[in-house]
């Protein structure tokens, strides 16, 4: 392998190789761990450091797995033998905000939450929501196009993304899209980027859009003795053609658990769902919705104070952390057609008795995107296999409403097998003629996503 110094220009980010790489970087949140482990590590501190470690990893032979923060939940950062890991976390500066055109320019290891408390000055907001928002970085929430708590109303990633800046797999630095709301010319490279999970080149910064923060928000949250209620009484929320921001569901196991890690009691047993309108409507939007849920709810609160909201909001987003101390977890992501989750939900808890497994439902019901939970005891040799065949069963429920076996996690290592199916012969083809158009050596990424 040839040796770092002799790329002509000096590296300012940090270059580590074998033994001194932390194990953390072979995988990510998913829990999935290849086998091997990375060769090289290059933490970059500018998009010339990028530029230099695609060009090594090519005469090198090595291929190039990109990480941000490591909260990936599908395995696409997972890195192992013959491997250069490229960190982009340092990548952390918000170049521009243009309040005038409501936008931003920032760089790949740039936080949403971060993105936000520079934009509130101005009155603005960066709207995708994901629920590791204080960790996750926007790069690899546009690697993904992932989603979030206000997907419901305000869409996922890529709809606040105008254009990008990318690094291919030759080391050239390729500009897509641009600063304006409207532009048709040519073809959308932007979109093709987006969700491309780190297969097609290195985002190292991002033109996104910003909103004006709402001139008003209410919160409607509301118990149900069980998860099929609970779905139920979202869909005829729904129903009323109501769009709120933020419409999310847990089961009561979920919301224990929680309540559990944050150190608070419960106000009301049973299946959570947390709404929230936003804007001159919200306040008319959440009466139909307290309407839609008083029909078969326990117990529904309504308010209008930021503070009172933030320990709901705090129970849903810690679900998953929750979760995770109790074990082992497979964390899938299905989306099934909004007016089909109650069955859906129904669905899943049959699977769960079937195949003797616990999985804890959650998560953005307002889009129809689920995440059922499939914890695996560290006592049970039996579990995984279990876990497996419920999780089989799953991905089958969603294709069978209509709906998919990703919303906004990816596919990654964990779901590949299942892609072929969503997608068809035709469709998959197409797909891998597009990557080895841009990446003809399989340089970045290989053995994820197709």
């Amino acid at each position: 392998m040839a040796a770092w110094t002799e790329w002509p220009a000096a590296v300012s980010g940090t270059v580590r190789f074998g033994a001194d790489i932390p194990g953390d970087y072979r995988g990510d949140r998913s829990g999935y761990t290849p086998a091997g482990a990375p060769e090289v590590l290059v933490r970059a501190a500018n998009v010339d450091d990028v530029r230099h470690a695609v060009r090594y990893a090519s005469e090198a032979g090595l291929s190039v797995v990109v990480r941000g923060a490591g909260t990936g939940l599908a395995g696409g950062a997972a890195a192992g033998a013959g491997t250069l890991v490229l960190d982009v976390g340092g990548l952390d500066r918000i170049r521009e905000i243009a309040p005038g055109d409501e936008i931003a320019v920032v760089e790949a290891g740039v936080t949403g939450a971060a993105l936000d408390a520079a934009a509130a000055p101005f009155g603005l907001r960066y709207l995708p929501d994901p629920a590791s928002r204080d960790r996750s970085t926007i790069g690899g929430n546009i690697a993904t196009n992932a989603g979030g708590l206000r997907c419901v109303k305000y869409g996922v990633t890529g709809d606040s993304v105008l254009g990008l800046d990318v690094v291919l797999a030759d080391g050239r630095l390729l500009n897509t899209g641009r600063r304006t709301v409207k532009g048709v010319a040519g073809l959308d490279l932007t979109s093709l980027f987006t969700g491309s999970e780190g297969t097609l080149g290195v985002i190292v910064a991002a033109t996104v859009r910003l909103s004006p923060i709402p001139v008003r928000t209410v919160t409607v949250a509301a118990w149900f003795t069980d998860l099929d209620r609970a779905a139920a009484a979202v869909t005829d929320a729904l129903a009323a053609r109501v769009r709120p921001a933020m419409l999310e569901l847990l089961d009561e196991p979920s919301v224990r658990a929680a309540h559990d890690l944050l150190g608070v009691p419960l106000v009301s047993a049973g299946a959570f769902v947390l709404a929230q309108t936003d804007g001159f409507g919200a306040d008319a939007e959440a009466a139909l919705i307290e309407a839609a849920f008083a029909r078969s709810a326990t117990r529904v609160e309504v308010g209008a104070d930021p503070a009172a909201a933030e320990p709901l909001l705090a129970v849903r987003r810690s679900a998953l952390p929750a979760l995770q101390r109790h074990g082992r977890v497979l964390i899938e992501d299905i989306a099934v057609p909004r007016s089909r989750i109650a069955e859906a939900a129904h669905r899943i808890l049959d699977i769960a008795r079937r195949h003797d497994t616990r999985i804890h439902v959650f998560g953005h019901a307002g889009d129809g995107n689920l995440h059922p939970i499939i914890l695996l005891p560290t006592d049970d040799p039996d579990a995984a296999r279990r876990a497996e065949a419920a999780a089989d069963d799953v991905f089958a429920t969603a294709l069978d409403l209509g709906g998919t076996i990703t919303g906004e996690h990816g596919v990654g290592v964990l779901k590949r097998r299942w892609l072929a199916r969503e997608l068809g012969p035709e469709a998959l083809s197409v797909q891998r003629a597009v990557r080895r158009a841009l990446d003809p050596t399989a340089l970045f990424n290989p053995g994820k996503v197709d």
